[in-house]
């Protein structure tokens, strides 16, 4: 599968497989500790891609799955598709919900009969239960896919499908920033009906999260734009573009941006639920 190159000045970086040269050396940034794990985007090769069931001219990147005793609450993939690719039976658990984050190229989802063509930075809310498909168009495209069983509560209804493109929401600053740490949000963080969030991270260069945060909430982070240092844990970890991070619960975590451009990255995390308890 070939598909045209993103741009060189897109806000998205898109994986693009492939296999190293023989001559490069083997060591490289990736790691998986007991408290995180760090996926550099050379690992994302042709041997580590996977193919799914009733998906056509369809590849994918596994980038987070549950694993017990690490992160248990989410799976995300990063899903490339050749013209025409897709499927009309996309999840096979009725009890998972999906996000979708749309980084090149143009993708049809059709849900309810009703068709909503996403863009590069489109993205989509699929509620758990929900009978959704998926299509490719004009050249193809890539997207991230995110999936959660749904977490019901008695007395909250489930939320209904978003549509939407970050191009289209102001980004939120956290206070005292004057914008070089800002927030841009596809749900309502008020509204609890929502188990997950999906968000995308923006720090200016130079800006920092001066403090390491360390909380309940699983994360996954895919570095949009620009690089980056990470504290994880007891190490600092210097990311850029392409680079996936994995955290479990309890990670402390901060961060500041380095190089010319802005540091994006495309956060998951769960919310708005109680720890469930044996």
């Amino acid at each position: 599968m070939s598909l045209p190159r993103a741009s060189e000045k897109s806000p998205y970086y898109v994986p693009r497989g492939g296999l190293p040269p023989q001559t490069q050396l083997t060591t490289d940034r990736a790691m998986f500790t007991e408290a995180f794990a760090v996926i550099p985007r050379g690992v994302i090769s042709d041997i580590v891609a996977s193919a799914m069931p009733f998906w056509d001219k369809a590849r994918f990147w596994v980038l987070a799955r549950p694993l017990s005793g690490f992160a248990e609450t989410f799976s995300q993939y990063i899903v490339e598709l050749g013209p025409g690719g897709g499927s009309l039976s996309p999840e096979p658990n009725p009890a998972a919900q999906a996000a979708i984050f749309v980084v090149q190229g143009k993708l049809q989802i059709t849900l309810s009969s009703q068709t909503h063509d996403l863009t590069e930075g489109g993205f989509a809310y699929l509620p758990a239960g929900s009978a959704w498909q998926v299509l490719a168009q004009d050249e193809g495209c890539v997207f991230h896919w995110f999936r959660k069983r749904y977490s019901d509560v008695e007395g909250l209804d489930r939320p209904e499908a978003i549509f939407t493109n970050e191009r289209d929401i102001t980004p939120s600053a956290m206070p005292a920033t004057d914008g070089a740490w800002a927030t841009t949000r596809f749900v309502d963080p008020a509204d609890l009906r929502h188990d997950m969030h999906i968000t995308i991270v923006t720090l200016q260069p130079g800006a920092a999260i001066p403090f390491a945060e360390t909380h309940v909430m699983e994360h996954g982070l895919y570095v949009l734009q620009g690089k980056g240092v990470y504290h994880l844990n007891r190490q600092w970890v210097e990311v850029e573009a392409g680079d996936f991070m994995w955290l479990r619960a309890f990670c402390p975590q901060a961060c500041y941006a380095g190089g010319p451009e802005p540091f994006r990255y495309l956060l998951y995390k769960d919310v708005n639920r109680h720890a469930p308890l044996p």
